[in-house]
């Protein structure tokens, strides 16, 4: 287990405050889908809390500087959170959706939730490039 002492280099803050980014579009797409016809019930929501709190917990290791804690935010949120994110819109398109249709049908929360993914996508992509940028890899110790 390598140990950094000292200050993180701006990549690894810059990672963090993206994956921060991306945890607080999924905390508000959480509170937006209250106006939605389908909400989120108490154990929905109670396993949401759990999974965020896990993630944040999870985002601040990488201050640590140790490589694993890397490894498992890159593995579990930037591979499987961004699956969970993308797989139902793709099958979706791939099961012949279109788009301007969609937007043009959509209620206001939809475009919400929306613009939020697209803002969590966004952040999930920033945050992996800047958690492997040379400084990061320093931090890390590999």
């Amino acid at each position: 287990m390598t140990t950094t002492t000292g200050t993180a280099p701006t990549a690894v803050s810059t990672s963090v405050a993206l994956w921060f980014t991306a945890i607080g579009c999924g905390v508000a797409e959480t509170l937006v889908r209250f106006a939605t016809p389908e909400p989120p019930g108490p154990i929905a929501l109670a396993v949401r809390f759990a999974i965020y709190l896990g993630l944040a917990v999870l985002v601040l290791g990488l201050y640590s500087g140790r490589d694993a804690a890397r490894w498992a935010v890159a593995l579990l949120m930037g591979l499987l959170g961004t699956a969970s994110l993308v797989v139902e819109p793709l099958r979706w398109l791939a099961a012949g959706g279109a788009v301007p249709e969609f937007l043009a049908a959509a209620d206001g929360p939809t475009i919400v939730i929306v613009v939020l993914r697209a803002v969590h996508v966004l952040a999930v992509l920033a945050a992996l490039a800047a958690m492997f940028r040379p400084a990061a890899d320093r931090w890390f110790g590999r």
